[in-house]
């Protein structure tokens, strides 16, 4: 792909959802073409953890506008050569020698060096963010209420300390509007480890609860929520950070986030039983 010289600035971490740019590379793709600007408000597919979906909106050029049907992450060896997406892509996220760039799929190519506005569809990404941030409370208040259920000392702690049984048991996460869908394996590494699993589904009903109890009060604390990153650059390591009144929680993210938490509304989760593990459903509600 020429004249890709470096990875796309992005600014979707900080909540943006317009900026304006220039093409700098574009590729035939399947259904359209793949464009490249120097920077952009889109939050692409991440092709390693998919939890999040694309950012949809529209590039506008010359009052001309083209809808953005999808949003990839892409790797350009550096110097030139082709674009990769997906399981194409070879090299581990910002790995040196490559260009990390968000991929606008829109109809047609547009001309190198064009300025474009990028629009972010603002209502979708509101749905979104608000499901992420639910998420990783979620799975805070997941690992408070298993707690006790841990008979040796664990290692891996979230950022409030506690046994990270999410981090540990977690087999796949989705984003949903307003919401997310997760699921744990509790096999025998994490019984190893120390969990009791014993007469967990019959407690599941008092450990729902319990989370949605740590929900509301985290809720009604209007708790900032602010993402990290050393850099601008699509392959910076990013971190969600919440200043909760337990303290203040991290975990890695490079997805999109409210600003407090006082901004969901009422977050519930409802917990299911499943083959060995467990789904969580968690819904964020702006009851009136």
């Amino acid at each position: 792909m020429r004249g890709v010289g470096g990875s796309t600035l992005v600014t979707f971490p900080a909540g943006a959802v317009w900026e304006r740019s220039r093409v700098v590379g574009a590729a035939a793709m399947d259904g359209g073409c793949g464009v490249v600007t120097e920077r952009t408000p889109f939050h692409p597919l991440d092709h390693t953890w998919p939890d999040q979906p694309a950012d949809t909106g529209v590039l506008v050029v010359d009052e001309l506008e083209f809808p953005v049907v999808d949003c990839l992450t892409g790797a350009v060896p550096l110097g030139g050569g082709d674009l990769r997406c997906g399981d194409d892509i070879r090299a581990r996220r910002g790995d040196g020698g490559w260009a990390w760039v968000v991929v606008h799929v829109i109809e047609r190519a547009l001309p190198m060096g064009v300025p474009v506005d990028l629009h972010v569809d603002a209502e979708r990404r509101r749905a979104f963010s608000e499901g992420h941030t639910a998420c990783h409370l979620m799975a805070l208040a997941l690992n408070a209420a298993l707690a006790p259920r841990w008979r040796k000392e664990v290692r891996a702690v979230d950022g409030l300390g506690r046994p990270d049984f999410d981090k540990l048991a977690i087999t796949s996460s989705r984003i949903v509007a307003h919401g997310s869908r997760d699921t744990y394996r509790i096999g025998s590494s994490l019984r190893r480890k120390g969990f009791d699993r014993e007469g967990l589904a019959q407690e599941l009903p008092e450990i729902a609860e319990r989370m949605n109890g740590l929900l509301a009060a985290w809720v009604d604390a209007d708790a900032p929520v602010r993402v990290i990153a050393p850099s601008s650059e699509l392959a910076a390591r990013r971190t969600w950070r919440c200043a909760l009144p337990e303290g203040t929680a991290e975990m890695p993210c490079g997805g999109t986030h409210v600003a407090s938490t006082g901004e969901l509304g009422a977050v519930r989760v409802t917990l299911e039983a499943a083959e060995q593990g467990l789904v969580i459903e968690t819904n964020v509600c702006h009851c009136a």
